[in-house]
């Protein structure tokens, strides 16, 4: 039985990424405050909407930090990888207030569709700019961290560019009500919002399930792994093989590796290990070595 494991780049943007989530959401939750303020005095839905999906920034990006932070906490016996996957949760819950977000903007929309009221388009339109440029710092912040790889910096890079599209909507509904009178660009911007959240919420949402299912991950493909390993000259079959996510940037691995008998298997593990690292940055790897086995048969627990 092989077993390699090392964590040394999960480590590296571990700080940059907690440095980014803590600052954003300072950000949002303040300038959240004052959008909410000034969509109840210009009576604005594209404003108050945008509002509430920063309302729910504010408690994704507070979320997203406290999960990183529980999740470099030290393994148990009743824990033993943590509370790495505390992140996906994390994640998880931030994809489903997006979508329900999303909905109330739709109901709401609805409503002002049918009953149109009068908006105070000139505090809409600086609101809606102070919006703009709070969402630029807050994304900028958000991209030193790293969003490509770690899916709880992802979706809060989703949530703020969800609100930084709000805030052009509301941009273009102010001028449009302020040179125009058109009233009703103001719900319809929420709608287009509430499209663009829905699409964001549905994505992360469905990214965090696969990994809470334990499938493979997406950039990973399980035949061509199989057949690195096959490529091995001491290796006859490679059966039981599973690769899932422990969290996003976090690729777990098992298999057993069936050979003759008289081989050194501790020289197969290292080129075993070494291939799946430097073909696809799997660390964390389980192997056993069934010397002299048997192919697998019908009823087995193979793959």
């Amino acid at each position: 039985m092989g077993h390699s494991h090392d964590h040394q780049h999960h480590h590296h943007h571990g700080s940059g990424n907690k440095d980014a989530l803590k600052w954003a959401f300072i950000i949002i939750t303040l300038f959240m405050v004052v959008e909410v303020i000034g969509g109840i005095m210009t009576n604005s839905l594209a404003l108050l909407s945008d509002a509430g999906h920063m309302l729910s920034d504010s408690a994704a990006l507070g979320l997203s930090f406290l999960a990183m932070t529980y999740g470099k906490r030290a393994s148990s016996h009743s824990k033993t990888f943590g509370y790495k996957r505390f992140e996906i949760l994390a994640a998880f819950i931030n994809g489903i207030a997006l979508i329900a977000i999303a909905i109330y903007i739709f109901w709401e929309a609805y409503h002002r569709i049918l009953q149109p009221v009068s908006i105070v388009s000139s505090g809409m339109l600086i609101v809606s700019v102070i919006g703009f440029i709070v969402n630029i710092i807050a994304a900028f912040i958000l991209m030193r961290g790293d969003k490509d790889e770690n899916i709880n910096v992802r979706s809060a890079f989703l949530h703020v560019l969800g609100d930084l599209l709000g805030s052009v909507g509301a941009i273009i509904a102010a001028l449009l009500i302020m040179f125009f009178g058109w009233g009703w660009a103001d719900p319809a911007a929420s709608v287009i919002v509430a499209v663009l959240v829905l699409i964001s919420g549905w994505r992360v949402t469905k990214e965090t399930i696969h990994i809470l299912m334990e499938g493979t991950p997406a950039n990973i493909n399980i035949d061509k792994v199989k057949q690195t390993l096959l490529s091995i000259q001491e290796v006859k079959e490679v059966n039981d093989l599973h690769v899932w996510s422990i969290t996003s940037d976090f690729p777990a691995f098992s298999c057993h590796l069936v050979t003759d008998t008289g081989i050194d298997q501790q020289a197969l593990l290292i080129q075993a290990n070494s291939l799946l690292h430097d073909e696809y940055h799997i660390e964390h790897t389980t192997i056993q070595i069934d010397a002299g086995g048997h192919p697998c048969k019908k009823g087995d627990h193979c793959n």
